[in-house]
């Protein structure tokens, strides 16, 4: 009897995902983790590891194919026949750093977990085999691989008390969305049309974007940040970051600022739970930095950006950056986020209204940077300002508040020794 491999739960609510590619064919015999298919999700596009060795039988999907979570994707043959003929992996598998409890048997040897899990698991050793899953259906969980490895995951909120009252909930929600659209017309009668259909991504970005639209409230305010002494301190350090392999750009300096503002301002560094009526204010700082790409937007998420010296920050952004224009990005490296930067600098323009990426608060943009003549201390010298603009949810924060946020935004980019640069 085949054995069938259906789409893994991917995590972070994802239920489907656009076949891209079929990297396999009928009859070849494969490795464990071999790359199998590739796959758009609504965050990235991915490649999904096989999660055994053996002989695959039938390929039921095809390119440009949607699929649901738990769909069949690839039957391999029975093992009986086919584990004789099941190759060696190309290379030895590191060796578990410290015995793991066995976790009960799985039908097939398939470990339910998504790619960024199996990957996990690889880097710290452990055989998913023998991790009991606590995730939906079984399946193996991050926090599962690391509590195996004896590290835990790191920054868990403790437990919320049983004996917690319970949380008074509104009578209605504070925010409406939907409408129905009336139809199209026919455009036809008035000349030759072409339909091109959206892609998986784009018809996600579409959705969600409507969505922000629609549920969120937003405002914007609108600053100029003088970066002059920033820019010769970045032009200045070109050389010694790139001997190191670092690209050190303007936006490294955005990310940080915008971190260290938002210790200061931690209503920006949230979610607003509508059905609870409560603000959910995060301590840690994950930043997305909007990515421009062939398929479309997306947003990669850098984590602990407060933390982190800034030429680690440059480091991070600039294989991140890449990766996301290659394809090769992991769910991991697109989840998380707290809030988001958009630089469309080296793209012109003198500014941009972004809308939030929901469920963010609050993001920011900035536009190219001009030299332009300003009065300083009774005299008119250039100076090269930096156009930002902050747009964030009116439910969580008055226009004083992002005023002030965005003014502590600019301080830290007109005095960039505060940016814990470390270079």
């Amino acid at each position: 009897m085949g054995r069938p491999f259906v789409l893994p739960d991917l995590g972070e609510g994802l239920t489907e995902a656009e076949v891209v590619a079929v990297l396999v064919h009928e009859g070849d015999v494969i490795a464990e983790d071999a790359p199998l298919l590739a796959v758009e999700t609504d965050k990235a596009q991915v490649e999904i590891p096989s999660p055994i060795g053996g002989r695959v039988e039938t390929i039921h999907v095809a390119p440009g194919q949607t699929v649901q979570v738990g769909a069949v994707l690839v039957t391999f043959a029975d093992a009986a026949a086919a584990g004789a003929a099941a190759p060696a992996p190309s290379a030895p598998r590191p060796a578990p750093s410290r015995p793991v409890e066995p976790g009960p048997a799985r039908a097939g040897g398939a470990v339910p977990a998504t790619p960024a899990t199996r990957r996990l698991g690889r880097e710290l050793g452990i055989d998913l085999r023998a991790v009991q899953g606590t995730g939906r259906g079984g399946r193996v969980t991050d926090d599962d691989v690391r509590s195996a490895a004896g590290a835990g995951a790191r920054g868990s909120a403790p437990a919320a008390s049983a004996a917690a009252p319970p949380r008074a909930r509104p009578a209605k929600p504070l925010s409406r969305a939907g409408a129905e659209l009336p139809p199209l017309p026919r455009f036809e009668q008035w000349g030759p049309v072409e339909r091109a259909p959206l892609s998986h991504l784009r018809r996600t970005i579409a959705e969600r974007m409507a969505l922000s639209a629609s549920v969120v409230p937003h405002v914007t305010h609108f600053d100029r940040a003088d970066i002059t002494e920033l820019d010769a301190l970045v032009r200045g350090n070109l050389d010694a970051a790139r001997a190191r392999g670092v690209p050190l750009t303007l936006t490294s300096f955005l990310l940080k600022a915008a971190a260290l503002a938002l210790a200061a301002h931690p209503q920006f560094n949230a979610s607003l739970d509508d059905a609870a009526g409560e603000l959910i204010l995060k301590r840690y700082y994950h930043l997305g930095i909007a990515v421009a790409t062939d398929r479309g937007l997306i947003v990669p998420v850098i984590r602990d950006v407060d933390r982190k010296p800034l030429l680690e920050v440059a480091r991070e952004l600039a294989g991140l950056a890449q990766r996301v224009r290659d394809g090769k990005a992991a769910l991991d490296d697109l989840r998380g986020g707290t809030f988001t930067v958009t630089n469309i600098g080296a793209l012109g323009g003198t500014g941009a209204i972004p809308i939030i990426n929901y469920p963010e608060v609050a993001i920011l943009a900035v536009a190219r940077a001009r030299e332009e003549a300003v009065v300083r201390d009774g005299r008119i010298v250039v100076r090269l300002l930096l156009p930002l603009t902050l747009t964030f949810d009116h439910r969580v924060a008055d226009g004083a508040d992002g005023a002030r946020f965005a003014a502590e935004i600019v301080r830290l980019l007109e005095h960039p020794d505060q940016l814990r640069l470390e270079l």
